[in-house]
């Protein structure tokens, strides 16, 4: 995902049309696009703000109302495989999701370790 134009940006372009030219003609002047005038009009319009809005994934997932119970389950059995808590968490708490996302959940909670094999 790119970076959002900057506000001085979306401010000269909403002004171009404010002063009376097409969105044609303000695109063209500025080297954007005529959509990217269209949607700068029309947040000015509606919201009264020609703030970026934020990017990316806002922390929502299938996995953030059980953030609590797997770091409760690892601590309780610390050496549980991902495959192990993936099977454990379609069948307590109906959550079906590939070993990956339960492993990069163990990464954000700073429960993952390298698993070694026993020593004899």
């Amino acid at each position: 995902m790119g970076k959002p134009h900057p506000v001085e940006l979306r401010k000269r372009a909403v002004s171009l049309v404010e002063q009376g030219n097409t969105h044609t003609e303000a695109a063209r002047r500025l080297c954007v696009s005529i959509k990217f005038v269209n949607d700068m009009v029309r947040l000015k319009r509606e919201s009264g703000s020609l703030a970026p809005k934020r990017q990316g994934n806002p922390g929502r997932g299938k996995l953030t109302g059980v953030k609590g119970w797997v770091e409760r389950r690892i601590t309780a059995q610390p050496d549980l495989t991902i495959d192990e808590l993936t099977a454990e968490l379609a069948a307590e708490h109906g959550v079906k999701v590939h070993r990956s996302s339960v492993g990069r959940l163990l990464l954000r909670l700073g429960l993952s370790h390298k698993k070694r094999p026993a020593s004899a």
